[in-house]
């Protein structure tokens, strides 16, 4: 079969190139006339995930698995790779990745040539903390409130560079953005490099002021790496406004997109300072793609990069950030002052978004997890360590009232409450 007739055949199967990125999903388009608050809506939303009936999960932070309608592009793209087997790989994958990534460059306010898609933000900033030109003695500020893994990162880079790994507390419950600004600020000096920050704080959903931050380390001279591995389809935001250096974030959290999928953005004027982990295809490539050749990858993932976009636009990153708030806000407002109960994410509604973290005084973190689990059939997180005691707490969009009322029954029943 020649290459044109092979062309006409996938055609005449609706799988061709073209068809990946052209598919629809008309029974979801009319939610954007839709108003936000409207229980009709968010009906229309939880119907279109399959969920267990188990138990009521909230624990999405570390993966959302897709809604319906993403789900069967995405097994529609391993077919359509599968089918086209080599001449997909040899042809068009590297067009269709730079498609997704421009999807997602354009999400989060950031040019397509400062964007590639990775498989997590692991990976992502292991690449910036890996390939940053270090000399021994440097200086790199983090605070023990940041994501192990990263910590880990560090700490194997001050063995391998000889460099100074400078930990902060981040304060928990801020006065105001200079609290949390002069954390890092005071620790900064004439050796400091690098500044990594979390954009949200994993394990208790506080979102930090990141413009501030990166204002402030600017003007020392020291360059910002943020961990945003939930921001991305969490909040809205504009990469290019934060002035950071360096953005790392998962896909398949807050966007929803499968497993494998992350996020790396480098303004184009550090590219060049970086070198790679591993080696580029081409060393003389002087695009983002040269700090991320890892060789052949499920490429079907990367094409689900932009019907889970196409998803959540249909949502509108504003009304989706409305409703994780309010649904974190509409179970921690009801439970932040009974005793017994400590709500460790603050309470001012802009510095927290879909997660919080909340303790109980009578039960250790695992104690308390295990009890909503087998008793509430409640499905958490616990978090113990560097001063937070309780569990993550993260619904997501399809999260309905009635099943945070059972969480807040159960912390009432279980801290004496009730």
């Amino acid at each position: 079969m020649n290459k044109r007739s092979f062309l006409k055949s996938l055609a005449f199967l609706g799988i061709g190139s073209g068809s990946i990125f052209n598919s629809k999903a008309s029974e979801f388009e009319g939610f954007a006339n839709l108003d936000f608050s409207s229980a009709d809506f968010w009906d229309q939303i939880r119907a279109s995930y399959k969920l267990k009936p188990e138990y009521i999960n909230l624990e999405n932070g570390y993966y959302c698995f897709l809604p319906q309608e993403t789900l069967e592009k995405y097994i529609t793209h391993i077919r359509d790779v599968n089918y086209q087997a080599s001449y997909y790989m040899r042809t068009v994958q590297w067009e269709n990745k730079a498609k997704s990534a421009a999807k997602l460059a354009e999400l989060v306010g950031a040019s397509p040539e400062e964007i590639v898609l990775t498989r997590n933000t692991t990976e992502s900033l292991d690449l910036i903390i890996s390939g940053f030109p270090w000399k021994a003695g440097d200086e790199a500020i983090v605070s023990n409130q940041d994501y192990g893994s990263m910590l880990s990162m560090f700490d194997l880079q001050a063995k391998r560079s000889g460099i100074k790994i400078i930990r902060i507390d981040i304060p928990m419950h801020p006065e105001d953005d200079e609290d949390i600004v002069a954390a890092y600020e005071k620790v900064i000096t004439s050796r400091t490099k690098l500044l990594m920050v979390p954009h949200i704080v994993n394990i208790t959903g506080h979102i930090l002021p990141i413009k501030k931050i990166t204002e402030m380390a600017h003007s020392h001279g020291v360059e910002v790496m943020v961990d945003g591995a939930h921001a991305v389809g969490h909040f809205k935001f504009n990469i290019s406004d934060l002035g950071v250096d360096y953005y790392g974030s998962s896909l398949h959290k807050w966007l929803s997109v499968p497993l494998g999928a992350g996020m790396l953005y480098v303004k184009k004027d550090r590219i060049s300072k970086l070198e790679p982990l591993l080696a580029p295809f081409d060393l003389k490539l002087e695009t983002i793609g040269y700090l991320n050749h890892i060789g052949t990858h499920p490429v079907a993932t990367d094409l689900a990069v932009i019907d889970a976009i196409d998803f959540h636009d249909k949502i509108g990153s504003q009304r989706k950030e409305e409703r994780l708030r309010y649904i974190q806000r509409y179970w921690s407002d009801q439970v932040r002052d009974l005793p017994g109960v400590n709500v460790n994410t603050p309470k001012d509604p802009w510095r927290s978004c879909g997660i919080a973290n909340v303790g109980l005084e009578a039960y250790s973190p695992s104690e308390m997890a295990t009890i909503l689990m087998e008793k509430y059939q409640i499905y958490t997180v616990a978090i113990d360590g560097v001063g937070v005691r309780g569990c993550r707490i993260s619904p997501n969009i399809y999260t309905s009232e009635k099943e945070l009322d059972q969480f807040v029954l159960a912390l009432k029943e279980m801290s004496g409450n009730s």
